[in-house]
């Protein structure tokens, strides 16, 4: 089968751009090897969406369709450090009605699903897993396990950190282990968070709450895979009470509601996420800490480029030349490596004992909370602004 695009992945990047192509000329094809379910409770899984990319999404026509009784806006964030250090962000103080909103993986895996299954210029092949790929001069050979073959112009990676694609065609990636896991649950909550998004930089590790519709948060502890193990462990009661105690009991008792789950923490860098034929998106393209939430931000907007890049192109022109594909590269370089390194330096400044750091960095907090244009522009940088 002859395809202009091939997407070997439909997780969300994946999803968001077939959605991006639905009203271009191209004929495209998305590999998947399941169907995304939604959760039948709340799903533990959640991202922080920047305005930026919720309106990307309402640009594909997703937004629109989301359940909005499962999506809470973020009104506030409270970043605490050690010795009383804080900063503090208000959507009211920037000018906006949100500085983001909280939303459940599966919620938006299962309506882009329902967009794309709509999508008359793509075909969708679920279950299907890829099996081999020929990068030929004039197209990508893809052969997938039934041994259906699909050649396409161009050939794009969005099937995650451990990229079938990647490795098949030989993309390099360098990984950054951090000895460490992201432990996820949600929680009912005594008190309202008040769309307060809270995180605490702690010299064992990062906690953030975020706010769930109604009284309950999402949490995402990032610490080392020792102690993460030890709170999986624990009963139900018992990780409510180390939960909140972690946070000083700012929103009270907790009732756990999902079960909790860790998964494993590395920095993860792609020098060229591009080749003849080849282009990777999101996570198949970077990997970073989530003490941001930044990354399916940065998944989005890989999409949201090279989408705007491939409907531009003139149709005499080749899009998966290495040429053209190299600017959806230099296009989203900037923003990965910043987002990368930002993260990767503030988990070491918070985790390194070295003599004169900790004053350091409660010292940078504070002065980053009384300057008005520093906090300004890290608020312009959260919001997707900048």
């Amino acid at each position: 089968m002859l395809f202009d695009v091939v997407i070997v992945g439909g997780g969300l990047a994946g999803l968001s751009l077939a959605c991006a192509l639905r009203d271009t000329r191209l004929k495209i094809a998305l590999v998947e090897s399941r169907v995304p379910a939604s959760s039948p409770g709340w799903d533990a899984r959640v991202y922080a969406i920047t305005p930026a990319n919720a309106d990307f999404l309402q640009a594909i026509g997703a937004w629109k369709h989301l359940d909005t009784d499962r999506i809470a806006p973020i009104h506030a964030m409270k970043i605490l450090g050690e010795g009383g250090a804080q900063l503090d962000f208000s959507a009211y103080e920037s000018g906006v009605a949100e500085l983001g909103w909280i939303l459940e993986s599966s919620l938006m895996a299962c309506e882009l699903w329902e967009n794309v299954k709509r999508q008359s210029n793509l075909a969708l092949l679920c279950p299907a897993t890829p099996h081999a790929v020929e990068m030929r001069e004039e197209a990508a050979l893809l052969t997938l396990s039934d041994g259906q073959e699909l050649s396409s112009r161009l050939l794009v990676g969005a099937d995650g950190r451990d990229s079938w694609v990647r490795q098949a065609t030989g993309v390099q990636a360098i990984d950054t282990d951090y000895g460490e896991m992201g432990l996820v649950a949600n929680f009912e909550c005594a008190r309202p968070h008040r769309g307060i998004a809270r995180q605490w930089f702690r010299t064992d590790s990062v906690l953030a709450w975020l706010p769930l519709p109604g009284n309950r948060i999402s949490i995402v502890w990032s610490t080392p895979i020792a102690h993460a193990e030890e709170l999986l462990a624990l009963p139900a009661e018992e990780l409510c009470q180390r939960v909140a105690s972690a946070g000083a009991h700012e929103l009270g008792e907790f009732k756990l509601i999902t079960s909790p789950a860790a998964f494993p923490l590395r920095l993860m860098r792609v020098p060229h996420t591009i080749a003849p034929r080849l282009a990777l998106i999101g996570d198949a393209a970077h990997g970073i800490h989530p003490l941001s939430g930044h990354g399916i931000n940065l998944g989005f907007q890989d999409a949201r480029v090279l989408a705007g890049l491939l409907a531009s192109t003139p149709e005499w022109q080749d899009i998966g030349s290495e040429r053209l594909l190299r600017r959806y590269q230099r296009a989203r370089r900037e923003e990965t490596v910043l987002m990368q390194y930002t993260t990767h330096t503030l988990r070491w400044m918070f985790r390194e004992k070295l003599p004169g750091l900790k004053p350091l960095r409660n010292i940078g907090m504070n002065l980053s909370n009384a300057l008005p244009v520093l906090k300004g522009l890290l608020v312009r940088y959260a919001l997707g602004a900048l």
